[in-house]
């Protein structure tokens, strides 16, 4: 194992072949579209990857990511921590036929002219989709209680007539 910067891009095919096994970081600072999608990145991303060979002889790399990022809760409007962390598993795929005889254990991303992944880009985007959809605190912990959640009662609707009934007298009368 080595203890590195990891590159922005490399081949998986050669990285493979050598059985490579990252350990390192990437800068928050390289990620600006994971910048805009939260409040502030406040640590650098931890990144465990190893690359391999399956009995199938597919090429695959699989690891986490780790990072801490604040985001807004939607229900009060503070900022509050939260921990992301991601599992992967790639399979490097060169065109749409290989994706189709791709194993569904793993996710196929595509290899450039040259044969490499831009890692920079795959790995923001993992970090992107893990964050919420609509982040807030824990109940408990945020400033809105949950009287001031609550706007009112709503009133139980009252049952209208099955739209279908009318079929139903009809089909009764044709037997």
């Amino acid at each position: 194992m080595q203890k590195v910067k990891l590159p922005k891009q490399l081949d998986p095919v050669k990285n493979a072949v050598k059985r490579s096994e990252y350990i390192g970081v990437m800068m928050a600072n390289d990620m600006n579209r994971l910048q805009q999608a939260v409040a502030a990145v406040d640590q650098d991303i931890e990144v465990e990857v190893k690359f391999e060979k399956d009995a199938q002889e597919l090429t695959f790399f699989s690891g986490r990511l780790n990072t801490e990022v604040s985001l807004i809760c939607q229900r009060c409007n503070e900022s509050f921590a939260h921990h992301l962390e991601v599992s992967f598993c790639f399979s490097p795929v060169r065109a749409e036929q290989d994706i189709d005889e791709l194993p569904e254990a793993y996710d196929p991303v595509e290899v450039d002219d040259h044969g490499e992944i831009n890692l920079l880009q795959l790995f923001e985007d993992e970090l992107i989709l893990a964050l919420p959809i609509v982040p807030f605190h824990a109940e408990e912990d945020c400033r809105v209680s949950e009287e001031e959640m609550s706007f009112g009662k709503i009133e139980p609707v009252a049952e209208r007539p099955n739209p279908f009934a009318v079929l139903k007298e009809l089909k009764r009368d044709q037997e």
